[in-house]
């Protein structure tokens, strides 16, 4: 199988470190969370198996194929981007994060309702997988990708969440609106209003949930600001 190229890879490698630090910088995951980047058909890079924010500068990251078994030292949960992956070509970037805002709402059986301009993103609402058993096995894997279909994000039960992009950058994106969206609902539970708040409709959120404006550009440059690779990567694209 032809492997990726020494410079697509090493581009690939620079944006997942920067998405690893910052997913952590915006509290999206602790001790627990990775991201993955496509790098072909066949394959994908994943971050170090630790605590992403302790992603280190220039560390190395880890070609996964996409229709093998996970080599030895990747997380068990990697799974679910490989799953994802295969049923998905149009996405090009998974993160699997754990926001605090969603673990009791998961817990409520409930998810984020299109109200706003960030949960119109995954309008009508993500999905909840229920089972709370860890992504660590194929069947369990396939089931949440499957799930998921062609969403954006999808919610698991106490056990935070998975969104996908067209690029690294936008399932960062995506975890940081997924993340806002659930404060907004978990409000609106907190005052007694999520039955009576307004939810947009299918054309209000259609036209609210496009990326038209810089979106995924704007949150990518506040996520990663300061972030010394982040500095170099602009240096080396001018």
């Amino acid at each position: 199988m032809v492997q990726p190229s020494a410079t697509r890879e090493g581009h690939s490698a620079r944006i997942l470190r920067l998405a690893c630090r910052a997913i952590a910088r915006a509290g999206l995951v602790t001790a627990f969370g990775h991201c993955s980047v496509r790098l072909d058909a066949d394959h994908l890079l994943v971050g170090p198996p630790k605590a992403p924010g302790r992603t280190e500068v220039g560390e190395a990251c880890t070609i996964v194929q996409i229709n093998a078994p996970l080599p030895p030292g990747v997380l068990g949960e990697v799974r679910v981007h490989q799953q994802i992956y295969r049923r998905r070509p149009d996405v090009s970037g998974v993160c699997r994060f754990y926001a605090p805002s969603l673990m009791p709402l998961s817990l409520m059986g409930k998810v984020p309702a299109a109200r706003d301009v960030f949960s119109a993103y995954f309008a009508p609402s993500p999905p909840l997988w229920v089972d709370t058993r860890l992504l660590r096995q194929d069947e369990l894997a396939a089931g949440v990708a499957e799930m998921m279909g062609a969403a954006r994000g999808i919610v698991l039960r106490g056990n935070g969440a998975v969104t996908a992009g067209s690029s690294l950058p936008e399932a960062v994106a995506l975890a940081w609106m997924l993340d806002q969206a659930a404060r907004v609902e978990l409000s609106l539970l907190q005052a007694g209003q999520s039955e009576t708040a307004l939810r947009l409709d299918p054309a209000q959120a259609a036209d609210l949930g496009q990326f038209s404006g810089r979106e995924v550009e704007r949150l990518w440059d506040m996520l990663t600001a300061g972030d010394q690779e982040a500095d170099e990567l602009t240096a080396a694209s001018r």
